[in-house]
């Protein structure tokens, strides 16, 4: 693969994780919508409480949405941040680390997707699988669920 091809590649992975995280924050504000608009239909009734523990709980759940929504919203932030237009010899944020059975793109905490039939793991920078890869090289290993894997190529 030339450099021009794995730039490609690697900017592929961030507009599919730009596309997933979009998704996901989409999704939560129509969750959170509903659970708001679900509070908002409790209808009194005679039943005591029910009718306060029913907002009680959709505003609970409305806020829970939102604080995904606001957690995907920053992620988003740091994965556009994320710099593809370089070919890196160690592993760092925006690198793309290749084993033989799995590759792991350090970007964002999307966990396994499959981009191009290969299945490439979305790591946050700031997992501690991302922290271990960042002190290794090609050629070293390291354990990944509970098998070694040998680092092939960085870039």
């Amino acid at each position: 693969m030339t450099s021009q091809e794995k730039i490609a590649f690697k900017a592929r992975l961030k507009q599919a994780g730009l596309q997933l995280i979009s998704e996901r924050i989409a999704m939560a504000k129509s969750a959170g919508d509903r659970a708001q608009e679900a509070a908002n239909g409790e209808d009194k009734s005679s039943a005591g409480d029910k009718y306060e523990t029913g907002r009680a709980m959709g505003h609970l759940e409305k806020d829970m949405y939102a604080r995904q929504q606001a957690e995907h919203v920053k992620e988003l932030a740091r994965l556009q941040q994320v710099n593809t237009d370089s070919i890196y010899t160690t592993p760092q944020t925006g690198a793309l680390v290749q084993c033989a059975e799995q590759s792991f793109f350090i970007a964002a905490g999307l966990g396994r997707q499959l981009i191009d039939e290969q299945t490439i793991f979305f790591l946050s920078p700031y997992t501690p699988l991302a922290k271990l890869l960042l002190q290794k090289k090609a050629g070293d290993q390291f354990l990944f669920n509970k098998e070694e894997l040998t680092i092939l190529t960085i870039y």
